[in-house]
């Protein structure tokens, strides 16, 4: 089971995906392999060799990156295991692109000291739902 996160252009002005006004149409974030270079200026040992699907592997986390099939980028995702250390890596992504990105769970924000909060309600909600199958 993995935190997933994705990653597009969103309004900067607005605080939650509700505020994002209807007729919001989000730009191309960029081309997918300088996308993928500014990745390796914060992770240097990511995988691409792959293009349309990244991995960062750390000693007890792993971040798998889905780029998809297009090489003009309007959206990517990021699949998130392991260990806290991991949401370092997502925070230090996202402030490298300049990019904010939303938790498919919860439907908030995550950037920054926020991604750290995020990452632990999802393993609350891991953790809840391993428990309920193990009942």
């Amino acid at each position: 089971m993995s935190w997933d996160i994705f990653v597009q252009d969103f309004p900067p002005d607005v605080g939650s995906v509700e505020e994002i006004p209807a007729d919001f149409h989000p730009a191309s974030i960029g081309e997918r392999t300088a996308i993928i270079d500014q990745i390796r200026k914060v992770v240097p040992f990511a995988n691409f060799s792959n293009p349309t699907w990244g991995t960062i592997d750390g000693e007890d986390w792993s971040i798998e990156i889905n780029m998809g099939p297009r090489d003009d980028c309007e959206s990517f995702a990021f699949h998130v295991r392991g260990g806290d250390a991991a949401v370092g890596v997502v925070a230090a992504i996202l402030q490298q692109l300049k990019l904010r990105a939303v938790d498919s769970q919860t439907g908030d924000f995550v950037a920054g000291a926020d991604a750290l909060e995020a990452f632990n309600k999802w393993g609350i909600y891991r953790d809840q739902i391993i428990n309920d199958q193990g009942s």
